[in-house]
């Protein structure tokens, strides 16, 4: 097994508060507190918990205190921050995310410091080149996430946040694209608004990777392959805490599940499992499962649904 993450690492800041402020508004927030983020780092530390090994982060940081945090914290999930680099003169990206009480929903903002400058020559490097599963997302210039793309031999999964248009070249190269319902429809040029499962794999089929993987938070993940049924995956019940950081969880168990040879049905299965416990703690990472975990949970994870 390996997989390679390219992508960002942010110092968040986690602000509990009562509900959610609305456009203008001011609320006070109950506690704040320094939590390792971004990304790209959440998918590479969930994937590292669950692999155990074979897991690589390709970003940078800022020569400061932060930079050496983030690497710290990928390191205690079993992932090799080798390509982690230093940048100095910039300082390592950061993501201030008001959490409501209750629900755990959450609003971010980022600053992407040190993670704008990794540049097409940071990921021509062989843990790129020879992965089984890259995995991208688009909190790092496009330039370099084309790079990455290109230079993969493996399967290539891309995260498309925050969205922006994607060139056709890039999405050829994309074996699964894993958007929220929302991306989606912003991807697809499409109007806003709430739609079907069966009207959310036809917006996806329009967009021109490979295979869909739409998340949809605690409904679960559709996967829309090429050709061949739609499904809907529900997720295992929990208590949610935390949602920061779930989709990131998905998408770094569903790199360690496609790896490690399991088809998509099959990893998506594992990946929205993994994502369900992964909301039962505080922050991004508070409570990523390692596989044990995920397995013991699977029993209870509901059979998919065809989407006709």
């Amino acid at each position: 097994m390996s997989v390679t993450v390219v992508g960002s690492l942010n110092e968040d800041v986690l602000v509990a508060v009562g509900r959610l402020p609305g456009r203008g508004e001011t609320v006070v927030g109950r506690a704040a507190v320094l939590a390792p983020g971004g990304k790209g780092a959440n998918q590479a530390a969930a994937a590292g918990r669950l692999a155990g090994s074979g897991v690589a982060m390709v970003g940078r940081v800022g020569d400061d205190p932060a930079g050496e945090r983030q690497r710290a914290a990928l390191a205690d999930a079993g992932v090799d921050t080798a390509l982690v680099l230093p940048t100095p003169g910039h300082p390592t990206g950061s993501a201030t995310i008001p959490v409501e009480d209750g629900s755990g929903e959450n609003l971010i903002v980022v600053v992407p410091g040190a993670n704008g400058e990794l540049t097409p020559d940071d990921v021509d490097v062989p843990a790129v080149r020879r992965a089984a599963v890259v995995l991208l997302q688009l909190e790092v210039p496009l330039p370099t996430v084309r790079a990455a793309a290109d230079a993969a031999s493996g399967t290539v999964v891309l995260t498309p946040a925050p969205p922006q248009p994607l060139p056709p070249e890039l999405l050829r190269r994309v074996a699964v694209l894993v958007p929220n319902e929302h991306e989606l429809v912003q991807l697809a040029g499409a109007d806003p608004g709430p739609r079907a499962p069966a009207e959310l794999a036809a917006l996806a089929r329009t967009l021109g990777a490979a295979a869909t993987v739409v998340t949809l938070g605690a409904r679960g993940a559709l996967v829309v392959p090429a050709d061949g049924p739609v499904l809907l995956q529900a997720p295992p019940p929990v208590e949610p805490v935390d949602t920061t950081g779930a989709g990131d969880c998905l998408c770094g168990a569903l790199g360690a599940a496609l790896a490690r040879g399991a088809d998509l049905a099959g990893a998506v299965r594992e990946a929205v499992a993994a994502a369900a416990l992964s909301t039962t703690g505080p922050g991004a990472r508070g409570a990523l499962p390692d596989a044990a975990a995920v397995r013991a949970v699977l029993p209870r994870v509901p059979a998919a649904v065809r989407v006709d």
